[in-house]
């Protein structure tokens, strides 16, 4: 009999998973320019169902990688939300509706909703003109670290070795070796990666059910074109509008009419699409809904929360997504039952396909750093410290919210149920929109000079701003000067240069940063800078000359940038004074992010050396 054999191979990162988090990862570490590999199951794209829903710091998010232009001009924008509760006569009635986003520094005041299949597409189509495609029809079968300390801790070794078959091979060429630097598990809720390492899922299961039907609706409710949560007497129901004219529906369900009372768990076929839409019409009364065409997707879920002990193993295998939290689809995601092969997740406009995809955002660029020499591997160990910490937060939160929405609502009748002025309370937080996620200090977060920035908080997003390019007078959003492009951004408020004393005092931090031992320097790689220096001035465009801006300031003429109102006078001129930065200027270190990671004055560059030397390698 022959003896097969398997083909071996290397590669930076290998990622187990196509969905959310693994596609997110991929992108962003090819645009890194690292080489890497994703692999999933399935033969095909999904096309249907899922998650649906992108948040406000999501969408900035994905245009820092050039991406959300795209994702704007397919969905449907949610701007207004809807709260309906039970009327004196036994339907529902109007009880508020306000703005679905109230975080006042969002850019984008909004929630994006798209079928998960357009949004994964947006990745699919930019990896592919990367030169990165999924691998599918390819799943693993074994992983074995190694237990060498000293390749463990060398970023050039090949420590993870994964087995690889593919399922549409003939059968001497199903199996292949890959020996990878790297393993990132975004395989979803069952995570094979999360349990090759025994890793725990912590939480629990409530006995609250839920459905879930996709549909172009024929409707009399005035709010059917918003974010909508209705509480009736008969139950919960949220509407959502989706992109054309379709709607998401998720109905409140009783145990008596989906659970098997033999077995205790879920039966599918006590309950199919058409009897959730008759729930729904039940607790829309006195509303009329109806479909025009069939059901484009459905499922069953049970609600629960759970975060993942660990999110990595020796800093050298991840898990990020659903294979690391799952949490309920009404403020993220998680179902127990799909009737459809292979849809085992989704989500709903909240924290579900964020989650996720924010994961990869903070895990991708210190994988590349690492990998490209320019970091330590201790770096690595901030992404459990930083994201399975906000995990924890999105699960005390969300049990607080599905508890609030399964509950019955307030009525004369119930005086023990939910008012709505607390429903709406816990609605508007900055949390769900994302722009509330704060990582707190860390080798990648320092914790000083706050208050020459109160604004640019650290270990929190910077917020979007316009400021005026000195050389042209073009308004630039400050976010769209900070691309995800693995470069860490030093934000100099130089103050008000044309004063004398503030040229001074800029001049001699120009000196500083020059010297042989600041960061600038010491961790200059040859034809591949890690820092982009973005200088902003407090001058009027009128009478500032960028060109007597020290040259380290001005690298290039579109690098220069001043904090007046645009050619109009109809926005700009206040950005000192909304980021909290005096007349004395700040230095401000931007991690490749987007997130504030250090602030120093301008005669104390040293504490950005302290900073930096803190993870950052200098080259061989």
């Amino acid at each position: 009999m022959p003896v097969r054999f398997a083909r071996h191979s290397e590669v930076d990162v290998l990622i187990i998973g196509a969905g959310p988090a693994g596609l997110m990862c991929a992108n962003a570490l090819a645009n890194a320019r690292v080489n890497v590999r994703i692999v999933d199951q399935r033969a095909f794209k999904i096309t249907a169902g899922y998650g649906d829903g992108i948040s406000p710091r999501t969408i900035e998010l994905l245009q820092s990688y050039g991406l959300a232009e795209r994702l704007l001009k397919e969905c449907s924008q949610i701007h207004l939300a809807a709260f309906y509760n039970p009327s004196s006569t036994g339907g529902i009635e109007l009880t508020k509706r306000t703005s679905n986003i109230t975080a006042p520094s969002a850019r984008y005041p909004f929630e994006a909703a798209l079928h998960q299949g357009a949004i994964q597409d947006i990745f699919l189509d930019s990896m592919s003109s990367l030169g990165v495609e999924v691998e599918r029809s390819t799943m693993p079968t074994s992983i074995e670290l190694s237990k060498n300390e000293d390749e463990l801790t060398d970023p050039t070794s090949y420590p993870v070795r994964v087995v690889l078959q593919r399922l549409d091979q003939s059968e001497d060429e199903q199996e292949e070796i890959v020996h990878a630097k790297f393993v990132i598990g975004g395989d979803g809720a069952h995570s094979w990666t999360r349990k090759q390492f025994d890793i725990t899922m912590d939480g629990e299961q409530s006995d609250a059910i839920w459905g879930v039907v996709d549909f172009v609706p024929d409707t009399d409710f005035p709010d059917i074109r918003n974010k909508c949560l209705a509480q009736s007497n008969y139950g919960s129901m949220f509407l959502l509008p989706r992109e054309e004219d379709r709607v998401r529906a998720y109905v409140q369900l009783e145990d008596r009419d989906v659970i098997n009372p033999v077995t205790g768990r879920v039966d599918k076929d006590r309950m199919g699409p058409e009897e959730i839409l008759q729930t729904a019409q039940k607790s829309l009364k006195p509303y009329k809904l109806t479909r025009k065409s069939e059901f484009l997707w459905w499922t069953i879920y049970s609600v629960g929360q759970r975060v993942a002990s660990k999110f990595s193993i020796k800093n050298r295998i991840f898990v990020a997504g659903d294979a690391c939290h799952t949490h309920s689809p009404k403020a993220g995601k998680r179902p127990k039952f799909s009737p459809f092969p292979g849809l085992v997740t989704m989500e709903l406009p909240g924290q579900g396909m964020n989650a996720s995809i924010n994961d990869s955002h903070n895990l991708a660029w210190k994988v590349a750093q690492v990998i490209r020499g320019w970091a330590d591997m201790s770096l690595l160990s901030t992404y459990e410290s930083e994201r399975r910490k906000f995990a924890l937060e999105l699960i005390a939160f969300d049990k607080m919210w599905s508890t609030l929405v399964c509950e019955k609502p307030l009525t004369e009748q119930n005086s023990d149920g939910v008012s709505s002025e607390h429903v709406l309370k816990t609605f508007q937080t900055d949390f769900t929109s994302g722009i509330g996620i704060h990582y707190h200090p860390s080798v990648v977060v320092n914790d000083t000079y706050q208050e020459l920035a109160s604004g640019l908080v650290l270990g929190k997003r910077v917020p979007p701003y316009k400021f005026m390019r000195a050389a042209d007078g073009r308004p630039f959003e400050l976010q769209d000067l900070l691309p995800s492009d693995s470069l860490f951004k030093l934000l100099v408020f130089t103050g008000e240069f044309s004063d004398p004393l503030q040229q001074a005092r800029v001049e001699s931090m120009v000196a500083d940063l020059q010297k042989p031992q600041s960061f600038l320097n010491r961790y200059a790689t040859p034809g591949d800078s890690r820092f982009d220096v973005i200088t902003i001035s407090k001058d009027r465009k009128d009478k500032f000359d960028f060109l007597q801006l020290p040259t380290l300031l001005r690298s290039h003429w579109s690098k220069a940038f001043v904090d007046d109102t645009d050619p109009t006078g109809s926005f700009g001129g206040e950005g000192y004074s909304y980021f909290g930065v005096g007349s004395e200027g700040a230095l401000v270190a931007v991690r490749p992010d987007g997130y504030v990671g250090a602030i120093a004055p301008l005669d104390r560059a040293e504490v950005l050396d302290a900073y930096f030397a803190s993870f950052m390698k200098i080259p061989a």
